[in-house]
């Protein structure tokens, strides 16, 4: 049986969901609208499910052909080795693909179910969308020629959050890094997670330099 991840981290991933479905005053939100706005978030992303699974079903065609190659027309062992190497890399891309798309119906369970998930997810919304300014002008600073409007939404979103934890919530800046790493490796492009890892590396940086100054 897969053990169930950590209350923290599955409401980091509905935070995330939840942002930017947010319609609502955040000094409003209560634990009966997250559920909806979840459930909003992943409407949204019925797209990009299709996609994903489209793409697996593509990339499971690609590793079928190298095998099929490798059988027919290999010249030598290490030829059809290489071949082999690649269609298990294409099938591992596949399941990758497939297994971000099943963890959906989790979230909204324990979105209705888990009282401490329900609660931190609404908690990281709230201070997220009441700091937003403040939140902003740290990753400002730690953006070198770019900035933040410029970022694509999810991005941003997991940047605000892993900031937000490292501000408000007292979560250690290593946790928060990580955190949102393994977010933007389900979520954000296929490079998205290096560069959110550079960036909050930054701000980690600038906010212990910042520490030390005003000792």
């Amino acid at each position: 049986m897969q053990n169930r991840r950590p209350p923290r981290q599955i409401a980091r991933e509905l935070a995330l969901l939840s942002l930017s479905q947010l319609l609502v005053n955040p000094k409003t939100l209560t634990q009966d609208q997250l559920p909806k706005l979840v459930l909003g978030a992943v409407r949204t992303l019925r797209v990009e499910v299709q996609d994903s699974l489209e793409n697996a079903s593509a990339e499971l065609q690609r590793s079928n052909d190298r095998i099929l190659t490798s059988q027919t027309r290999a010249a030598d062992l290490n030829t059809a080795r290489t071949m082999l190497q690649e269609a298990v890399g294409y099938t591992q891309v596949a399941i990758n693909q497939l297994a971000a798309t099943l963890d959906f119906p989790e979230l909204i369970q324990l979105a209705n179910q888990d009282k401490d998930v329900r609660e931190y997810a609404i908690e990281l919304v709230k201070k997220i969308a009441a700091e937003r300014k403040f939140i902003d002008e740290k990753l400002s600073a730690a953006l070198v020629d770019w900035q933040v409007t410029r970022l694509a939404q999810i991005d941003r979103d997991i940047l605000r959050i892993a900031v937000g934890e490292m501000e408000f919530f007292n979560v250690p800046a290593k946790v928060a890094i990580n955190e949102a790493v393994e977010l933007a490796k389900r979520y954000s492009g296929d490079d998205g997670h290096r560069f959110i890892n550079g960036v909050l590396r930054k701000v980690a940086e600038l906010h212990q330099s910042s520490a030390i100054d005003e000792q």
